[in-house]
């Protein structure tokens, strides 16, 4: 079986990819020479597929203008010729499928092999459908996808199948060795809330998490803040003549966050669709801070799709500040009733076998066009 992913520009259209790719050749259904993804040069898949060892090839294109439409001309004829770029491609490496998660070069190579009779799969990882995916599901044979109300976005019903988000699956096969958080000296069997907000970290968690840092050490329960590798050394400084209490670490960023996430009462986080397949597939109770910084405000309705099922409390970060989230935090982790049910609600949610779900329909796509 040959398959071309495609997406990019986030993590989110990144990492359902590399962990089909990594069900398939468990599966033994590939190898490392019949899976090649297809990005842009200047997204984070340039970066961080190539370092994964997937093999890895660019098409020239950019997005929409929305506050210039005049630039829209440049951008439409790009799109012309990234098809033809894709044509090559698809014609050089002969795929039974092509693949695609979103991001402006998805949207040139998926429509690109539809064109060609190539069998064509596009995953939705967000409640808030992106532009590229909507333009494609009128041409794509199957649309899998991970929140409910994606389904409203898409008039294709018959080509709609609730997949969940692979990462979930991923994660947790992933776990390996459990974290030993008694190394940071801390009680395993105490609760105990996770606090982060990416890799880099956020300002705005940092900050109400400054703010709130001597409460915090007045409660029962511990803390492990990752401040993100950007904002730790800043984070440090601030706090170089205070002496932080037993109940509390600050980390700059989680290395084995599957061995970690397990472990934890709580998690304070921001919504992106990767996390929350982590979170629920784990079943782990969740504060969610949406970034106001993204498309369509996706990850604030990400978040609310979760709490309107028990799974979590949403916490807008215009609203944020210390009050709210020490009363959220207090809320899970000194009422063990409503940490169980929401962990329950939450494990509900996830769908542990999602990779294997998408392979499944590759397969019978790829068996029909036979």
């Amino acid at each position: 079986m040959r398959i071309i992913f495609t997406g990019g520009g986030t993590g989110g259209h990144i990492y359902p990819i590399l962990a089909i790719i990594e069900r398939l050749k468990e599966r033994n259904l590939v190898t490392d020479d019949q899976v090649l993804f297809v990005g842009t040069a200047k997204g984070l898949e340039s970066r961080i597929v190539p370092n994964a060892g997937v093999p890895f090839k660019t098409l020239t294109i950019q997005g929409f203008n929305r506050k210039n439409p005049l630039k829209n001309f440049k951008t439409i004829k790009m799109f012309m010729d990234a098809t033809k770029e894709a044509k090559a491609i698809i014609e050089d490496f002969k795929p039974d499928l092509v693949f695609g998660t979103g991001g402006y070069a998805s949207g040139a190579m998926v429509y690109q092999a539809a064109k060609m009779k190539i069998p064509t799969m596009i995953h939705e990882s967000n409640s808030v459908v992106g532009l590229t995916n909507k333009f494609l599901g009128h041409f794509v044979d199957r649309i899998c996808y991970s929140f409910d109300d994606a389904r409203k976005h898409f008039p294709e019903k018959s080509k709609l199948v609730k997949t969940g988000n692979p990462r979930s699956q991923q994660v947790l096969s992933d776990m390996g060795e459990a974290v030993d958080i008694s190394e940071w000296g801390l009680n395993p069997n105490a609760e105990t809330v996770l606090v982060f907000g990416g890799s880099r970290g956020a300002l705005a968690i940092n900050r109400v998490m400054l703010e709130s840092i001597k409460e915090l050490e007045q409660k029962p329960y511990q803390v492990i803040w990752a401040t993100g590798t950007f904002y730790y050394d800043k984070i440090q400084e601030k706090l170089e003549n205070h002496e932080l209490a037993k109940n509390i670490v600050i980390l700059p960023y989680i290395k084995n966050m599957p061995g970690l996430l397990p472990q934890m009462t709580t998690v304070v986080a921001r919504s992106g669709a990767t996390s929350i397949a982590e979170f629920t597939a784990l079943g782990v109770p969740a504060i969610l801070i949406p970034s106001p910084n993204v498309t369509h405000n996706h990850q604030y309705k990400n978040a609310v799709d979760l709490e309107d099922k028990g799974a979590a409390i949403v916490l807008p970060e215009h609203d944020l500040n210390p009050n709210c989230l020490l009363s959220s935090i207090d809320h899970l982790l000194l009422d063990q009733k409503v940490a169980h049910e929401m962990a329950e609600a939450s494990r509900n949610l996830g769908i542990t076998d999602s990779s294997d779900q998408i392979i499944d329909q590759m397969l019978e796509l790829i068996q029909s066009h036979l």
